[in-house]
């Protein structure tokens, strides 16, 4: 196995983390993480193609080791950028495997920089923000509620773990499917220490995202125009079901879904083998 090594990089004046796994004369793969959790959780699927690939993980911005972002600024916008900035680095065009939160940044930044994407999987990723609606877009009651609820997170109530292991159960309690010998590493690496115990590593304001987001309605303009192959995957026991599925295919030129049995929200924890036989036939073969 090999053991990954982490880098810095900057973007927007933010310090970023990423994970490396080595071998950089190979083809790039980057996997982006969902919101609230960090690069480390894509051990397994990493390990997998780390003979094949140059695999690289980045930690968003206030996620992982990543710096947080003064103010508001958890977008989708700024996301992109930074991986944008990660993609250049790592040298494009790069596969990309995406999950929930990372799956939305990843798709808009294909569309946004295609030169830089190859193929792309998205796992529960076209999820989005419900749109304005009711608000006819962005106007001082928009503006208000936003702002009420940004302002919330100025005073932070953030729960304390004893040990590692708490709150390695507290992961476990909301998805029973994570496996017991991948727990611990997850664990490890979304905790940061404090006074009296643990915490988790991202910034609470992720949460709020900023004035900025794109939204639902707003998104099938940036999947429609993706010309590289698109994977998308689906979990049938998925709590979000109601906001996302293979009908959303219909959006893009040239993408396929599926969906995978017995898998909640998190497929690449609920069912490994079977992500990694559909993510390696659609990267071997991505046309077919």
């Amino acid at each position: 196995m090999v053991e990954p090594q982490q880098h810095f990089f900057e973007s927007q004046r933010l310090r970023l983390s990423y994970w490396d796994w080595g071998y950089p004369e190979r083809p790039p793969l980057v996997l982006v993480h969902g919101g609230r959790d960090h690069a480390r959780s894509w051990d397994r699927v990493a390990e997998a193609f780390a003979a094949d690939y140059h695999v690289v993980a980045p930690d968003l911005r206030g996620h992982g080791d990543s710096a947080w972002a003064v103010g508001s600024q958890y977008g989708i916008p700024d996301n992109v950028l930074d991986l944008v900035r990660l993609l250049e680095i790592v040298g494009g065009p790069a596969a990309v495997v995406a999950h929930s939160y990372g799956g939305q940044i990843a798709l808009a930044a294909t569309a946004t920089y295609p030169e830089l994407v190859s193929t792309i999987v998205a796992i529960e990723g076209t999820s989005s923000l419900q749109p304005r609606d009711h608000m006819a877009g962005m106007g001082p009651g928009w503006l208000r509620m936003w702002g009420e609820r940004v302002r919330a997170f100025e005073q932070p109530s953030l729960r304390v773990y004893a040990t590692v292991e708490e709150a390695a159960q507290r992961m476990l309690e909301a998805n029973p499917r994570l496996p017991a010998d991948f727990l611990p590493q997850l664990a490890r690496y979304a905790v940061r220490p404090v006074e009296g115990g643990y915490v988790w590593k991202f910034d609470g304001w992720v949460h709020g995202r900023t004035s900025m987001e794109i939204r639902k309605q707003e998104f099938p303009r940036f999947w429609s125009a993706i010309d590289c192959p698109v994977l998308l995957i689906y979990g049938t026991e998925s709590q979000q079901r109601a906001i996302q599925g293979p009908d959303d295919a219909r959006h893009f030129k040239r993408a396929r879904a599926i969906e995978v049995p017995e898998a909640g929200h998190w497929v690449h924890h609920d069912q490994l083998p079977l992500l990694l036989r559909e993510v390696r036939a659609f990267l071997a073969s991505p046309a077919s």
